[in-house]
């Protein structure tokens, strides 16, 4: 219920009759389940979400805001960079010229950074593997 609407418009209490139960049992319940009070998740879901529209919307940061449940923008950048490290507005322009600089490098990739991208490749796969020895392999392939 929380995921569908992040904007917070049921209640705690409305969401605890919802499931049959007190609001103190479906807290309990929930941070024994899910770690932290429905509260924190429910916060943790609304960042998430914000990120997600400064990534792939030209929307502005009090629209943003809005669209996660937060009417105080000041509110809302404050749990934003204290959840990710950035204000809202460092974000987007961050992630915007990551995007750029990937697809600049990407375009104008010479042999060497062929080379680079495929030991990078062997290695995240070498992480992941369950073998030693091909683990092992990989990484000393990666290393020529």
């Amino acid at each position: 219920m929380m995921r569908e609407d992040v904007r917070g418009e049921l209640s705690l209490a409305e969401f605890a009759q919802s499931v049959n139960l007190s609001v103190w049992r479906l807290c309990h319940i929930f941070k024994s389940d899910v770690g932290m009070p429905p509260i924190r998740y429910l916060r943790l879901l609304r960042m998430e979400r914000a990120k997600n529209l400064l990534e792939s919307s030209f929307l502005s940061v009090k629209e943003i805001a809005f669209q996660v449940g937060l009417n105080d923008e000041s509110h809302f950048v404050r749990d934003f960079k204290s959840t990710y490290g950035f204000s809202p507005t460092l974000y987007r322009s961050h992630f915007k010229n990551q995007s750029v600089s990937d697809e600049h490098n990407g375009s104008n990739a010479n042999r060497n950074g062929e080379k680079s991208s495929v030991r990078q490749q062997l290695v995240q796969i070498a992480k992941h593997t369950a073998l030693p020895s091909l683990h092992l392999f990989i990484c000393l392939y990666a290393a020529l």
